[in-house]
């Protein structure tokens, strides 16, 4: 698989997540302004990694998206938000 390839699955999977992620209540290690700005900072990566895409810059996009999915899984596995990959 080269790294066009690659970046194009991880952006594609990360799109799907933002549309289809739902808010886990009652959030026991952040409080809701905590998780939002980290879930906002998610959203920041991924269209990073569209603009570094789109402009060939292929190794950035690959970390940007990188960024992204790490920052979600973290909010996953704390129990703010609920998604599959």
């Amino acid at each position: 698989m080269t790294i066009e390839e690659l970046v194009t699955k991880y952006v594609r999977g990360a799109d799907r997540v933002f549309k289809e992620i739902g808010q886990l209540p009652n959030n026991v290690h952040l409080n809701e302004e905590e998780a939002k700005t980290v879930f906002e900072s998610a959203k920041r990566y991924l269209e990073d990694a569209k603009y570094y895409q789109e402009n060939g810059k292929l190794e950035t996009s690959l970390t940007s998206v990188a960024y992204c999915e790490g920052l979600l899984d973290a909010l996953r596995l704390l129990g703010a938000v609920e998604f599959s990959w």
